[in-house]
């Protein structure tokens, strides 16, 4: 089965010019990674802070071109040196942000930031738009009259509820992750990765999933790829990884990360739907 995106020997590399004080040098934040995911699963990307997981996530997401490598998506080979995909390709792979707060534009009303992808890349109707993006937000656990209020007028699980809207516009096939529930509240982390849940059991969405929190991590995760320095160290599924880390780093990674139990709170949060206690519009 064709992967619905591989990476070969990925690279990249950043130049640092030269000063008075200083040589010219070069960076390379990621060294020959290779990865393939298929279409329904959630491959997690792992590694302390400046490991080259979300470089690697940029590069996945068709933000930032490799220096060097290939990258397919659905067995396509993503051209280099065009570094500017058409919207054909884009359609297919969308990215969510870590921050919900600088993720949307503050000027804008959710329905502009809902339909704005729809502008850019296809050539559907105004009242078609707006139809789709009132679906979505009822999709995602909003309602249609947020259509028209302001990013301000939201919490931060709402606003993040809102970024995998825009994400899911343009009917993608893969979405990237970049650490998205890292700053929302545990509870709210909770219902969030319930909802990606669903929509990917709904949808056949397939995730890249960037994440420092080995509770999320073992929650969502199909399979396990551990960077540190730009190299993938250990790659392999979720049990494999949990029950019997490898590689040194993995094991180190594993021991100095405190770990919540984020299935402790999805159980919560679903027995509190399950009682009617949550609302509607969720946080």
């Amino acid at each position: 089965m064709t992967p619905v995106v591989e990476g070969r020997a990925i690279v990249q590399d950043y130049h640092m010019p030269g000063s008075m004080m200083r040589r010219a040098s070069t960076v390379r934040a990621v060294n020959g990674i290779d990865f393939a995911v298929q279409k329904g699963k959630t491959l997690a990307i792992v590694g302390e802070s400046g490991s080259g997981k979300s470089t690697l996530a940029r590069i996945i997401a068709l933000i930032d071109a490799p220096s060097e490598g290939e990258l397919l998506i659905e067995g396509k080979r993503v051209d280099i040196a065009a570094r500017r995909p058409g919207p054909q390709l884009r359609s297919k792979v969308q990215m969510v942000f870590q921050n919900p707060y600088g993720s949307l534009n503050p000027r804008q009303k959710i329905g502009d930031v809902l339909t704005e992808p729809l502008v850019i890349n296809t050539d559907v109707p105004a009242a078609e738009r707006r139809e789709r993006a009132k679906a979505m937000l009822q999709k995602v656990g909003l309602l249609p009259e947020h259509y028209n209020r302001y990013p301000h007028m939201f919490s931060g699980g709402q606003r993040q509820r809102i970024a995998i809207a825009r994400a899911l516009m343009l009917n993608p096939s893969l979405l990237v992750l970049d650490e998205p529930v890292s700053a929302l509240d545990l509870s709210v982390q909770a219902q969030v990765l319930n909802l990606l849940a669903d929509l990917q059991d709904e949808l056949g969405l397939t995730y890249v999933f960037v994440s420092h929190d080995l509770s999320v991590v073992r929650y969502i995760a199909d399979d396990v790829m551990v960077i540190s320095k730009g190299v993938a160290v250990e790659q392999a599924s979720r049990e494999e990884i949990f029950a019997n880390p490898t590689h040194p780093y993995t094991r180190q990674l594993f021991a100095a990360t405190p770990v919540t139990d984020i299935e402790a709170i999805r159980a919560r949060v679903a027995r509190r739907r399950a009682a009617g206690l949550g609302s509607t519009v969720q946080t």
